[in-house]
């Protein structure tokens, strides 16, 4: 069930409903039936590996916190062999196998490696993470284990945030399954208005920006131009961030609107000055969770130069085989990674020789460093996007690929009109749409970062609610309105249930 489907419009309000109509004691029980049933309708038979898991990590904990000595660590490593083996058979196998047969194939070889034919159980990077969090946290004596097996049920499987995140910590979530909700009309509402600015992001942006990106990126990378990579990989970078935190605004509003308060996952990532700003700003609770318990245990900042930047791709390295099973991730990973350690190095000797030139009260350089920081992570997602590492290396080392002629016509129209050749300029992006599909992406885009250039340290729907009613009802009225006319309603998965 998407959160862009039409079951889903007849799913979560009838959840809310019955949700308030019920008494408290039986509220978390009937959260956990609807979670199972929005699960369910994925693939019924891996809720029973939900289930699982569940069970594993509910009694772990228990002994975790009451034994001592080697126990302790036997008790946390059963849960943590329990998460990381199915996570392993279901997503990293056939990597692993394959990654083995294409060294033998190399070396000329004989060998017979196994492959699965097996589907990734929906959301299982995100479940499995968010439960080791609470085996650790107990482990670390953080956290109490909780006695109410539902309440611990329910904390796995709360499904605004089951299938795609954002990551919670027991400390966070567990203690709100006691709390009592009531019908707030603010809190409603404001839920509802983070739903429909989710669905604006991902319907209106994310999956119209899909319908220029797809057909460059899947079809084979030498029949295409440089310069149309260019375009599509830029394109790709706000069809990502839309699409993910479009999720995340659907499911924090989802919650918010039943009572329930998760992490905001994202704070404007294309306004950071450094990878490592962007990092502090995209998927925080999956950056956080690296820091937190592999990062900081290796030993974090607080070690020798060169032991510090191992540490760092690790964790990166690991951010990207979380993200998939494929090499392209781990390239991914690596290369954030390198622009962390680089820019760290380097960053304060850069810093040196601002002129502190001020324009409207902002730096040039910090002008600068935000471009460069979104240049950086925008080519990084070509391999994050690419089918396969032979497309990714052949995009990234062919970008300027056709560039002097597309210069040459632009000029030449220039010079012939005298005016500003929108399409020509565009021609590489518009094989497959027109113009206008353009326009109306890069203005709902244009919209979208005006709201958090201005609301960057606020909260929107806060401040909008202290304006007039017209102000107010205006900006709704045509927050809908531009969903329902330019949104693109097709279904499209999330890009980030794939992990």
């Amino acid at each position: 069930m998407l959160f862009n489907s039409f079951e889903f419009l007849i799913f979560f309000p009838l959840v809310v409903l019955l949700y308030f109509l019920l008494p408290h004691k039986l509220r978390v029980i009937f959260l956990l039936i609807a979670s199972s049933i929005f699960y369910m309708t994925f693939k019924v038979e891996y809720i029973f590996i939900l289930f699982f898991l569940i069970i594993v990590d509910y009694f772990a904990a228990f002994f975790i916190a009451k034994e001592g000595g080697i126990k302790r660590k036997i008790y946390l490593l059963l849960s943590l062999v329990a998460n990381l083996g199915i996570l392993f058979y279901f997503k990293y196998f056939n990597f692993v196998f394959d990654s083995i047969s294409y060294i033998f194939n190399f070396l000329k070889m004989s060998h017979d490696f196994p492959t699965l034919s097996i589907l990734l159980p929906l959301g299982l990077s995100f479940h499995t993470f968010q439960a080791m969090s609470y085996t650790i946290e107990v482990y670390k004596r953080k956290q109490k284990p909780e006695k109410n097996f539902f309440h611990y049920a329910l904390y796995v499987m709360f499904f605004p945030q089951l299938v795609a995140g954002p990551i919670e910590r027991p400390q966070h979530l567990l203690h709100q399954f006691r709390e009592k909700h009531y019908f707030d009309y603010e809190r409603v509402t404001n839920g509802i208005k983070l739903i429909a600015w989710g669905f604006f992001k991902k319907v209106v942006i994310a999956d119209r920006l899909a319908l220029f990106v797809d057909p460059i990126y899947n079809n084979n990378p030498v029949a295409q131009s440089g310069i149309s990579f260019v375009f599509a990989t830029i394109l790709f970078s706000y069809q990502i961030y839309c699409d993910f935190s479009g999720y995340s605004d659907i499911a924090v509003g989802t919650a918010q609107v039943l009572g329930f308060r998760l992490i905001n996952n994202f704070n404007s990532p294309y306004f950071a000055n450094s990878p490592s700003d962007f990092w502090r700003r995209w998927h925080i609770s999956l950056s956080s969770w690296l820091r937190d318990y592999i990062y900081i245990p290796l030993g974090g900042n607080k070690v020798p130069k060169i032991r510090w930047a191992i540490n760092v791709l690790i964790t990166f390295i690991l951010s990207g085989l979380w993200h998939g099973a494929n090499w392209t991730f781990i390239i991914w990973g690596t290369l954030h990674g390198i622009y962390i350690i680089v820019s760290t190095l380097f960053g304060n000797f850069m810093n040196a020789f601002s002129l502190g030139v001020e324009i409207m009260k902002w730096k040039i350089t910090y002008l600068i460093q935000i471009a460069a920081t979104f240049c950086l992570v925008s080519f990084a997602w070509i391999f994050f996007r690419a089918k396969d590492v032979l497309d990714a290396n052949y995009i990234s080392t062919h970008l300027f690929k056709g560039l002097d002629s597309y210069i040459q016509d632009a000029v030449s129209y220039t010079a012939a009109y005298n005016a500003l050749p929108l399409e020509t300029i565009a021609k590489p992006i518009l094989a497959t749409r027109g113009i206008s599909d353009l326009a109306i992406v890069t203005f709902a885009i244009i919209v979208m970062q005006t709201v958090y250039f201005f609301q960057r340290n606020g909260d929107m729907w806060g401040y909008l609610s202290k304006k007039p009613f017209y102000i107010r009802w205006t900006a709704y009225s045509f927050l809908f309105w531009t969903i329902m006319t330019f949104g693109e309603f097709a279904k499209k998965q999330f890009i980030y249930f794939a992990f």
